[in-house]
Order: C-alpha cells, then sequence, then structure tokens
C-alpha cells in the first residue's frame, strides 16, 4: 500500500486590511473557499505561461485541499487592525484558517515572529505576498522553499512593484525619499543581502523551476516569464450588494499627506473646492489619515467624516453609496470600477497639482501619481478647471 504524502499547504503572509481583501479575492479564483466551490481559473494577461488554461477549472483537488493559511502581520495603528479583524473574520467565514501574529511592537517581537513562523514558511507549497516591499516579508522569503510565490495587490504599490523588477532594480516604494544619516545607510547597508534575496525570489526560475504570478487589478504587463493574473473583485461582487445609491456625491480620502507627499493645506484646498463643486457630503477616509486633519476637513467643508470598519471596495458595494465617487489618484480609481460593475456609480479621479507636492516628495512621485489616473479603466477624469488651481 502505497502512502501518499499531504499537500504542501499555501501560506499568505498579509498586512493590511486591502492585502487580506485580495488574498481572498485570489482564493476564490483559485477555488479555495466554500464559496461556489471550484471555478475556472482566469486566463493570463501578458507573458509567461499560465498554470491553468482559460477554462479549467481552478486547483479544487490537491491545491483547495491543502488548504490556505493566512497569516496576518497587524500594523500597531488601531485602524489598521480594527479592519483587520473585520477582514480575519470574513476569511474564516470562507473556510480559511488565519493566524494572527503580532511581529512589530518591541526590538523583540520581530525575532519571536520569524522564530514562530519559520517552519511554516520551509513547508508551504506555494507563498502568497501582499506587499513586496515589506522588510519583513522580504526577511521571510530567504527562507522560502516554495516553487510558486504569488503576489497580490497592495494598492497602486503593484504596478511600481512590476517596474522595478523588470528593470532590476531595487525595491524602494516610489513615495519613499533617501535621509536617516549615516545610521541610515548603515542599516541599508546590512539589509542589503535581504533584499538580493527578496528580488531572486521574485524573478521566475528557468524551465519553470520557480513560478511568479500577480494576481492585480492594476494596469501592470507581465515580463520575463511572470504571469499576470486579472483581479476584476468577482468575491466582493458575490458576496456584496449591489449598492443602494444616494443622490450625493462622496469623496475618497488619501493618504498623500501622511506619507509627505503632498502638502497639508493645499489637499484641505483641494478637498473644499470639490466639495464645493459636485455638492459632495461625506468624506471616506483612509485608515492612515490622521485625526487632526480630519477635524479640519470636517471644520473647513462641513462633510460627514466616514471611517470605513472594511476596506472600501466592501463598503461602497455594500452600500448605500453616493452615485459619484470622487477620488484623488489612488488604488480605488483601479478597483472600485470593478467592484461596482454594473450599479451605475460613475467614478470620477481628481489629477494632484505638482504645486501641490511638498519639497521633500520623491522625484518619482509626479510621474507616478500621473500614471496612476492616465491607465484608470471605466473613471471620469475630471476636467483640468476642476482640479483647484495653486495659491
Amino acid at each position: 500500500m502505497v502512502t501518499r504524502s499531504a499537500p504542501a499547504p499555501t501560506l499568505a503572509f498579509v498586512e493590511s486590511p486591502v492585502q487580506l481583501l485580495n488574498v481572498l479575492e485570489w482564493a476564490h479564483a483559485q477555488g479555495f473557499g466554500r464559496l461556489l466551490g471550484a471555478v475556472p481559473r482566469q486566463p493570463a494577461r501578458g507573458g509567461g505561461n499560465a498554470s491553468g488554461a482559460a477554462g479549467e477549472r481552478g486547483p479544487a483537488g490537491a491545491g483547495a485541499a491543502a488548504g490556505l493559511r493566512i497569516v496576518v502581520l497587524p500594523p500597531t495603528d488601531p485602524m489598521s487592525r480594527g479592519q483587520l479583524r473585520r477582514m480575519a473574520g470574513l476569511a474564516r467565514d470562507e473556510g480559511h484558517e488565519v493566524r494572527w501574529q503580532e511581529a512589530r511592537g518591541g526590538r523583540l517581537a520581530p525575532v519571536r515572529a520569524f522564530g514562530a513562523l519559520a517552519r511554516e514558511v520551509r513547508a508551504a507549497g506555494r507563498v502568497v505576498v501582499g506587499d513586496p516591499f515589506s522588510r519583513y516579508v522580504q526577511l521571510l522569503l530567504t527562507i522560502v522553499r516554495a516553487e510558486e510565490l504569488v503576489v497580490v495587490d497592495d494598492g497602486t504599490a503593484t504596478m511600481e512593484f512590476v517596474a522595478q523588477t523588470a528593470r532590476g532594480e531595487r525595491l524602494v516604494r516610489w513615495h519613499r525619499v533617501g535621509g536617516g544619516g549615516l545610521a541610515g545607510r548603515l542599516r541599508e547597508l546590512a539589509y542589503a543581502p535581504v533584499s538580493a534575496t527578496a528580488r531572486r525570489r521574485f524573478t521566475p526560475g528557468s524551465g519553470g523551476s520557480r513560478r511568479v504570478e500577480v494576481f492585480s487589478s492594476m494596469p501592470v504587463t507581465a515580463h520575463g516569464g511572470m504571469t499576470v493574473r486579472l483581479n476584476d473583485f468577482a468575491w466582493t461582487r458575490a458576496r456584496f450588494g449591489p449598492p443602494l445609491l444616494t443622490k450625493g456625491t462622496d469623496l475618497v480620502g488619501t493618504s498623500l499627506v501622511e506619507t509627505g507627499v503632498v502638502d497639508p493645506d493645499r489637499y484641505l484646498e483641494a478637498v473644499r473646492v470639490l466639495t464645493l463643486e459636485h455638492g459632495a457630503t461625506r468624506y471616506f477616509a483612509h485608515r492612515r489619515e490622521s485625526p487632526e486633519k480630519l477635524r479640519l476637513l470636517s471644520e473647513a467643508t462641513g462633510l460627514e467624516i466616514v471611517r470605513p470598519d472594511l476596506p472600501l471596495e466592501l463598503i461602497a458595494r455594500r452600500g448605500p453609496v453616493g452615485r459619484t465617487i470622487v477620488s484623488f489618484p489612488s488604488t480605488v480609481v483601479h478597483t472600485l470600477p470593478y467592484a461596482l460593475i454594473g450599479t451605475g456609480v460613475t467614478v470620477a479621479v481628481c489629477d494632484v497639482d505638482p504645486s501641490w507636492l511638498t519639497p521633500s516628495a520623491s522625484e518619482r512621485a509626479r510621474g507616478f501619481l500621473a500614471g496612476v489616473t492616465d491607465t484608470a479603466r471605466d473613471v471620469h477624469r475630471l476636467p483640468a478647471q476642476t482640479a483647484p488651481a495653486a495659491g
């Protein structure tokens, strides 16, 4: 009698609510979980060979039987943690195993988490990551033995990830600028071997020895044997809505001020003008926006500030939501058109005027933000005169 060993599990690492949402979308497309059982895998976009042709069933056999284990590596801010806990509940409802692993909040926390996860990481047959720029995830990649690596969206950063790997560059977030003095340079030097290993892990091997897939709603193109699959938010549309539509306009907040890209006063003026011109009544805050900034916005505009308890794609699909949603260049101008297909909601985008950028904004910021807008599908681009003029 031949004894077959259990299939190696699929292990996913997420650090934000949006990453966890996109892992659930990927799992649904692969046939994991309870919803509808196995579903057809979607055809690949761009180069590389898909592991399943269009029309084939997802890996509901050996792959799904091995199960999906989701490891949540939560940040420290309360808003993100709250959304992550609610998303973790949705993941458990889908039949996935979810593990909450603290990796921040103290000098020894990363070391303890690494030790706690090492065995699972080495045993995984496939690894899914939500943030390829995360230093902690890159550290875990140094011990990954899986032959298949999947990257799901962490917002528009996926666009920069694909572009940087195509050029063979070091993985650096688009809004990050140099600094830190001598200590910062020494940290970068010490971390260089980890970063180099991560870049190699994200490079497909010859003859299919190492497969890399990007599961994305972003306008990215495969390169060098990488496979890109479309995330059209099928799970979100199946689980939520369609939403009740209100007569008003909703604005979507951004963390561009918090990341040091946009000047706070220019941002406040931009929101004020958009509120007046579009009759907006609600402002959906980004989870990283500061309470003080939101207080100033409310006082200056009269907007109702809404702190979503789930990613905006789920909030909008669940409703009620305005017939028009206005956003600055951000992830949602790419994701909401998929999530809201057939609902009658118009998604509009307002460009960031270059004069709004702070002196410390990276040189890459201007072109990247323009690219986010230029490549958005099925969105209404606001006329140039709608964008608040520089003072």
